[in-house]
């Protein structure tokens, strides 16, 4: 059984630190390879309570990190920037004493995905048969690989059933994978603003930010370190992908806060509005924090992802078969645009068919797919009441 490190009782509540469990094993991949070993960078908040029974697992979105809550200065040996957006969790409103995951009653767990570069092993990642990064060599990921390594990590942790899964965004599509792959590893499912499967607009979208990438001189096949790779390919990937997070209105409401620079280019085009400034800055301070061959690795599962051939069944119905009883809180935000309430409804209505005691609750934001990030107001009585039950 490992010993699980805690925080100092003298230290802040909210000073996070980053661990790192080492698999020394092979992992079998589903693109047929293999990892010969891994590593996953993860946090976790609140205590494991005796009988172990009161852990839950967190799936962060496509561009988050095992740092969910609190505050965390620094992760050695990235070779990305930890700088001080990643630096405060990205569900801090969410995680803590009387939040929506109350750490009084719970311990909360959150990985870096496998592939990942805040500290798991991925592309930039030193492979041992080598001794350089892998790059282009490292294999492709699905979502089934990333819900096995993290249970190897719980399994790591002692812990054998989870009280609850939770992800948002492709969090929820790894939280569906995960129970559905693996029934009754968890005892209640908490799902926001996700959906059942890859929608056309979604798979349009995201072959625009791969292609965005890889047409980059820069991105050199993948093979760029120790270079600066394609900046400004992962730039556009990050600008396409942007405007799906926010509605219009949200939109208009923070450009009023970028300003325009007449002189500004981008190519010959001079910029000329708000919007432009805006998106241009998302764009740019993204590369700073994140790499893209994860992003592309990520975007890739997302695009290969299916119901059915991650729970290993021949159709979505009998992947959800298996849901049957389970307890589902699912939120749907009326705004959201990256997963619409459609999707929402279409997978109430597919748990509902199954068998699974789903309840649906719809989200009024005018934030759009970001509201589950920005808007714990609006989650905390329902996940709290959910997960008490």
């Amino acid at each position: 059984m490992p010993t699980l490190t805690r925080l100092s009782k003298t230290e802040p509540p909210d000073i996070a630190e980053t661990r790192f469990f080492h698999h020394k094993k092979p992992l079998s991949l589903c693109c047929g390879k293999s990892l010969p070993e891994f590593t996953l960078a993860y946090e976790t908040w609140g205590e494991l309570n005796a009988d172990r029974s009161n852990a839950i697992l967190v799936f962060h979105a496509k561009t988050g990190s095992q740092h969910a809550a609190g505050i965390n200065k620094s992760v050695p040996g990235l070779g990305v920037q930890w700088n001080e957006e990643c630096q405060t969790g990205w569900w801090d409103g969410f995680i803590g004493p009387g939040k929506a995951f109350d750490t009084r009653n719970h311990y909360i767990i959150c990985a870096n995905f496998l592939g990942g570069c805040y500290g798991s092993t991925g592309p930039a990642s030193t492979n041992p048969a080598t001794g350089k990064p892998y790059g282009s060599e490292f294999p492709i990921i699905e979502f089934s690989d990333i819900v096995e390594s993290q249970l190897l990590l719980l399994q790591h942790l002692g812990i054998g059933k989870l009280h609850a899964a939770a992800g948002a965004s492709i969090g929820g599509l790894l939280a569906l994978s995960l129970a559905t792959r693996h029934p009754g590893s968890a005892s209640r499912l908490v799902l926001l603003a996700t959906g059942l499967s890859v929608t056309p607009l979604q798979r349009i979208l995201n072959f625009e930010q791969i292609t965005a990438i890889e047409s980059d001189p820069d991105f050199q096949g993948g093979n760029y370190y120790p270079g600066k790779g394609p900046l400004k390919g992962l730039q556009l990937a990050r600008m396409i992908a942007h405007k799906t997070f926010i509605s219009l209105e949200a939109l208009a409401e923070r450009s009023r806060q970028e300003v325009v620079i007449p002189s500004e280019h981008v190519g010959n085009y001079i910029l000329s509005s708000p919007f432009e400034s805006y998106m241009l800055h998302q764009g740019k301070k993204f590369p700073e924090r994140f790499d893209a061959n994860t992003y592309l690795l990520i975007m890739q599962a997302w695009q290969h992802f299916g119901l059915a051939a991650s729970a290993g069944t021949k159709t979505i119905p009998q992947a959800l078969a298996r849901l049957a009883a389970l307890p589902v809180v699912l939120f749907s935000i009326d705004s959201d645009v990256c997963f619409y309430p459609e999707e929402q409804d279409l997978l109430f209505q597919s748990l509902t068919s199954a068998g699974a005691k789903v309840e649906k609750i719809a989200v009024h934001s005018r934030k759009g797919h970001d509201s589950f990030l920005i808007d714990p107001d609006l989650y905390t009585p329902k996940i709290q009441e959910f997960l008490e039950n």
